[in-house]
This record gives C-alpha cells, structure tokens and sequence, in this order.
C-alpha cells in the first residue's frame, strides 16, 4: 500500500491547505502521505483497506476501503471530536490524536473543516514562532 492508494484530489487539497503554513514539508510516509514541521506530523493521510493498516482500521472500526486523515487537537475541541463520533475517532495512540474518515468523494467532505483541523494540528506541534505567523480561524 502506498500514496497511490489516496485519491490524488485528497492528496491536492490537502497539500493546498499545508503549503501556507511555514517551514512545513510533504513526504511520503510508511503508508500514505504526511505533513510535517520539524520532524512531528501535524497532518497523514492513507487509505483503509482489507483491514490495513491494522491500528486505523481498528480506530474507525472499518476493513475499508476508506481514506482516513490523523491529525492533533486538544482541550475542548479534541473531546468534542472524540465524543461527536462518526466521522472522528480517537487514533487509540497517543492522547491527542484524531482520525477522521473522508467521503469517498471528495465534494462531499467539509474542506473548510478539514482546513481548520490541520491547521489546528501544526499550531499545535509546531515551535511557538511558527505557529504566531498562522492565520487561524475564529
């Protein structure tokens, strides 16, 4: 399983929402594509299937197929998510970490959302200086 296995408009859209933030690079991870800033992954995105990666599957409760995004949130908004149910979920790794299923098209899925999540997620994990120079929604 590799990038390919994301839908490149997936893939597009998020490295559009990612290419503002500063010092941030695209690489490709163990399975997927991943957004870092200073070695942490702020933002990955793979595809579920015929239940691999095994600790995604397990997280959305599904073999696939499915594209999935992790990313970071905290306080109010990360148990919100986590209590709001589909499409979020708790990674079931780490304490901050979120996935949430994308629809399979990619007009049905809330960009402005997942925008504000990712950015969210780099603010997060990236040093106090980076994070002041990010426009951040309300």
């Amino acid at each position: 399983m590799d990038s390919a296995d994301v839908p490149q408009d997936v893939v597009a859209r998020l490295r559009e929402v990612c290419r503002g933030l500063p010092e941030c690079h695209e690489e490709q991870a163990w399975v997927g594509t991943r957004w870092r800033v200073r070695g942490r992954t702020f933002a990955h995105v793979l595809r579920v299937e015929s239940g691999r990666p095994p600790a995604h599957a397990r997280a959305v409760g599904s073999d696939g197929p499915v594209t999935v995004v992790t990313f970071r949130a905290e306080g109010p908004e990360l148990a919100a998510l986590r209590a709001m149910g589909h499409p979020y979920y708790y990674g079931g790794w780490g304490r901050d970490v979120l996935v949430m299923v994308l629809d399979e098209g990619a007009d049905d899925t809330d960009w402005t959302e997942v925008a504000e999540l990712v950015t969210e997620s780099y603010c997060l994990l990236a040093p106090r200086a980076l994070a002041e120079r990010v426009a951040r929604p309300g």
